[in-house]
């Protein structure tokens, strides 16, 4: 009988010394579950929201807007692939092999190496038309922005390939027993690639954008008097700019709040094992961010709220709806 019940606890009964055990979900297990069920639909549907709003409405065609539909795909497909993923896996044991494991946690480093790498077109897009107004229809083009975006995922996908090389090569390499999913990934490459070099570009443009910013707002107050109608015109463009990089630097900075304490264990030493409770709440963090994003959006975009009710009410249905005035 007891070996009957240390049998059934077993993720591989039949491998009795080489088997892990079985998950023990705690007493708030399945409040806790289901919390971060609802999570995981919430990201999915706001984000959903995004990408049929700026997808169907052709006011919400913009070079910056592309650069903020790759970023809702990216959140999308967290709330869609890697947050239930990442959900089950903590519950149960992993039966689909070792070479799967590795393929597993491939798919959420690309996403988040997208969203990394979006968040950093987003200050290109900021820096360029803050600073550099007169060039940004020239510089900026649709066609530009989405060979951009394109070469973003190829980045991200090169990228993971690189970090998950030697598990790639030799599966379950990091595996106690069977039954477990655990990788390590080469740390300091995803440091560099998804951590140094897209917060240093973005805290550079983004800096440059603060000061600029500053500088095109005290001369509006100075000129705002003596302005002409085309003045006048250009004074509305400015502030429209400003206040987008405004409603932008907000989602960069949630951003970093939500990725810094992941990545700053690596920046100060520490190591973290892929699979790991403490590698599950950091990464969870990371990916709520693409929770936060839609709400942000919905806080600063009067256009977002309008597109939600439109396409809730299901009046994006009716023939000539990509064509609302809705900015």
């Amino acid at each position: 009988m007891m070996e009957t019940l240390e049998e059934s606890q077993l993720c591989f009964p039949q491998l009795l010394n080489a088997s892990c055990r079985k998950p023990k979900s705690p007493q708030t297990g399945a409040m806790l579950f289901c919390f971060l069920c609802f999570i995981a639909l919430l990201t999915g549907a706001l984000n959903l929201l995004v990408i049929i709003s700026i997808s169907h409405f052709r006011q919400l065609h913009t070079t910056t807007n592309l650069v903020l539909l790759s970023l809702a795909v990216s959140d999308f497909l967290v709330g869609l692939v890697v947050m239930p993923g990442e959900i089950i896996l903590t519950e149960t044991c992993w039966f689909l092999g070792d070479l799967m494991c590795a393929v597993y946690y491939l798919l959420p480093f690309i996403i988040i190496c997208a969203s990394a790498a979006s968040m950093v077109l987003i200050s290109i897009d900021r820096y360029v038309a803050i600073c550099y107004p007169l060039q940004y229809p020239t510089k900026l083009t649709p066609k530009t922005v989405r060979i951009c975006v394109c070469l973003c995922w190829i980045y991200s996908l090169f990228v993971s390939i690189i970090l998950f090389y030697d598990h790639l090569k030799q599966p379950g390499r990091y595996n106690s027993c069977y039954g477990e999913c655990v990788v390590n990934i080469a740390g300091d490459v995803d440091l560099v690639f998804n951590f140094i070099i897209p917060i240093f570009i973005i805290v550079s443009l983004y800096l440059r954008v603060f000061m600029v910013a500053v500088s095109q707002a005290r001369a509006m107050r100075s000129h705002v008097t003596a302005a002409t109608v085309q003045r006048s015109q250009t004074v509305t463009a400015k502030r429209s700019e400003l206040k987008a990089a405004r409603n932008l630097g907000v989602v960069v900075a949630v951003f970093l709040m939500c990725y810094c304490p992941y990545y700053c264990v690596s920046l100060v030493g520490g190591k973290i094992m892929i699979g790991s409770s403490a590698e599950a709440l950091m990464s969870f963090l990371m990916y709520f961010n693409s929770c936060l994003n839609p709400v942000i959006y919905a806080l600063f975009y009067p256009w977002f709220r309008k597109t939600i009710k439109l396409i809730v009410t299901l009046q994006v249905m009716q023939p000539g709806s990509c064509d609302a005035n809705i900015l």
